[in-house]
This record gives structure tokens, sequence and C-alpha cells, in this order.
């Protein structure tokens, strides 16, 4: 039975392997060239400084898929806004693991003192992402059209958001 947990350095392989397969095959994200384990590694230090989860979907000893969030923007004031990213191996869709990893990764981002998620979906015919966050509870927040070029085409940006915890109806414990 698969396990949501936090990942750790030695997930960093694994993490990268299934980010490729998605630069390189996907419309998901919009990055064209494949990071190398280095630089995957030190994305997720980052957020970890953060004090913010990146969690891993394993089953068996193997990792499945992955979920963490960061902060949407880099400047100080959109630091209880995070942008949620996950990935699932291609033999790991259909499974409930891309669920389970948002919902988690929604809990473990409020206690982590985050206000809302949001989500920035490569594609607006990305039916299986955009359906995934409707059903944890995401709305539509845009579109921007034409927003990226991947694979000769143009493709579209998806936003979507989802408060959590007291959203915007107090202000944060530490402004």
């Amino acid at each position: 039975m698969p396990i949501i947990r936090p990942s750790r350095d030695e997930d960093i392989v694994a993490i990268t392997s299934i980010y490729t397969h998605h630069v390189l095959h996907g419309t998901g994200t919009f990055e064209l060239d494949p990071p190398s384990p280095t630089d995957m590694q030190a994305r997720r230090a980052e957020v970890l400084a953060r004090g913010l989860p990146w969690l891993v979907a394993e089953d068996q000893g193997q990792v499945l898929g992955y979920a963490y969030c960061n902060w949407f923007r880099p400047r100080p004031a959109y630091r209880y806004a995070a942008e949620d990213s996950i990935y699932l191996a291609p033999q790991a869709r259909g499974l409930g693991l891309g669920r389970a990893l948002l919902t988690e990764l929604s809990a473990a981002a409020e206690r982590a003192g985050m206000r809302k998620l949001i989500a920035v979906i490569g594609d607006s015919a990305n039916a299986a992402s955009i359906g995934l966050h409707r059903s944890c509870g995401f709305t539509p927040a845009g579109v921007l059209t034409a927003s990226g070029w991947k694979f000769d085409r143009w493709l579209d940006t998806v936003l979507m958001e989802k408060p959590l915890g007291l959203g915007d109806r107090t202000a944060p414990a530490h402004p």
C-alpha cells in the first residue's frame, strides 16, 4: 500500500527521473530542459529552508510521485501564498496517488502557515491536473492564453486557487 511521507535526500534521483519524463513528454511544465539531480536537490533545499513541505508517494520502496509547494512569487509579501507542484511517474497514474499527495500537501502547507495554495497548470488541455485540483477544493482563478511555447505550439496556463485555514479572513500570526 502506498504511503505519503516527507521526501529524503535519497529520493532525489527518483524525483529527477519523474520530472524529466514530464519535461520531455508533457505540457504540465513549461520547462524545456530537464534539471540535473543537483539542480533538483537545490530546489528541494530552497523549499525546505522556507519551512514548506516536499512530499513523496512511495510504494514498496519505490517513489511513484512527489508534491511540494513554494512561495508563489519570491517577494516576501507572497510568503503566505504558495504554488503547488505535483508529478507522478507514468505507471502511477490513475491509482489515486495524485489526490493523496495533494490532500496531504494542502494540510502540510496549512500547518506551515500558508493561507492559499495556487495551482499554475501548464496547458488548458491538461484535464487530469485541472480535475485533480478541482476535486481537492481548488477553484478557477483565470487562464493566461498562449503564455507558453512548447512542442511547437502555444499553450495556455490555467490558474486555480484554494484558501487554507483562515484564508484571508484574518491577518497572519506573524505578519
